[in-house]
């Protein structure tokens, strides 16, 4: 055999055989959660920020309640209620506040395993430290040893952890520290191969894996493209979260759903971090991903909010249809409105079938 002909043999053997696939034949998969609607298993999610700004405390604390079979939000805490039963809001059919009814889908479930990598902070010093203080069962958290080679994406002791432990969430933190010594972030063509292989083992195994990423310094562009890296880390995974903390309140932190690609986005979610009373849930908050990096806080929607009431109810009450009307008109949500409502201390009642807003006397 000549070279031409084993070239032509060799040329042969790499062209893939043509499979087609008929969608008739494709069942319809119902997408399971571990968290409704943020993280999905047997996808990849993102959560991604600025350095310093508690996103691995989030996720630490998640990992505790997982590991207890616990919800991830406080059923109990009244900032945390599905809604708010008061006879007003309920009557008035008030959508700003559907959007609570999804935050707190989350049956009784057992306790799972999870795995958890870091590349930067230390496992004795500093994860241990916090799981506990989140009361974590520290038995079902996981930690593949790298000590004798770096754990990259692609390495198959990835598989074989989740295969051994049948862990529920995997967690890279941060994404970088996982590509490998030779792989560029900004190339697509690096990135879509480690991305696919991610997307294959969460799907194959129905967990859920979770990057943590920094955000870059372009305070002037849009959310989706703040993210370190090629934008194909954001394209291949199905759910992307970006924690930021507020300007007016330093103390607070902001988690938006900018992705949301197998269910509509989820409200923006708050939480206190600071020293004296550690992590805390706060509730719903009403910003967007674009304003939270670009520092354009809750304060300035709350104050028009309330200059605004305080002028429409200057000469007496009003239905609370027609004020939610004028509120929309002026560009102010039902969630902020409401909030106002209640930071004003305003009067409901209720005249034949119309609630009515009044300042309180």
């Amino acid at each position: 055999m000549n070279m031409n002909e084993k070239n032509k043999v060799e040329n042969c053997r790499i062209e893939p055989k043509l499979k087609l696939i008929n969608m008739d034949s494709v069942e319809v998969e119902q997408i399971e959660w571990l968290l409704y609607p943020f993280i999905p298993y047997g996808k990849v999610t993102i959560i991604q920020g600025d350095p310093g700004e508690g996103k691995t405390t989030m996720v630490l604390q998640i990992i505790a309640k997982l590991t207890r079979g616990e919800p991830i939000f406080p059923v109990t805490d009244t900032t945390m209620k599905i809604k708010e039963k008061r006879s007003d809001e309920v009557d008035s059919g008030n959508d700003g506040l559907d959007g609570e009814d999804n935050m707190q889908e989350q049956s009784s479930m057992s306790p799972v395993h999870v795995i958890y990598q870091t590349a930067e902070d230390g496992l004795g010093d500093t994860i241990k430290p916090r799981l506990l203080a989140a009361g974590a069962d520290c038995s079902k958290v996981m930690v593949i040893d790298d000590s004798d080679q770096p754990l990259t994406m692609a390495d198959v002791r990835l598989e074989e952890a989740i295969v051994q432990t049948k862990a529920k969430m995997v967690v890279l933190d941060p994404i970088r520290g996982f590509l490998g010594a030779n792989v560029d972030m900004h190339r697509a063509n690096e990135i879509r191969p480690l991305m696919k292989r991610i997307a294959v083992l969460a799907e194959k195994y129905h967990c859920a894996v979770i990057l943590i990423g920094h955000m870059n310094k372009n305070s002037n562009g849009k959310s989706s493209y703040r993210g370190l890296g090629s934008i194909d880390f954001q394209a291949a995974a199905r759910s992307v979260l970006i924690v930021g903390r507020v300007k007016e309140e330093p103390e607070v932190r902001v988690v938006c759903h900018t992705k949301s690609s197998l269910a509509p986005e989820g409200m923006s979610i708050a939480f206190r971090l600071d020293k004296n009373n550690g992590f805390e849930w706060i509730g719903e908050y009403d910003i967007s991903a674009d304003e939270l990096l670009n520092g354009d806080g809750r304060g300035q929607k709350s104050q028009k909010a309330k200059e605004f009431l305080l002028e429409i109810l200057a000469n007496g009450g009003m239905a609370q249809k027609k004020i939610a009307e004028e509120a929309e008109g002026r560009g102010i949500k039902g969630k902020t409105l409401w909030n106002a409502k209640r930071e004003l201390e305003i009067d409901s009642v209720k005249r034949g079938k119309q609630w009515y807003w009044m300042l309180p006397e």
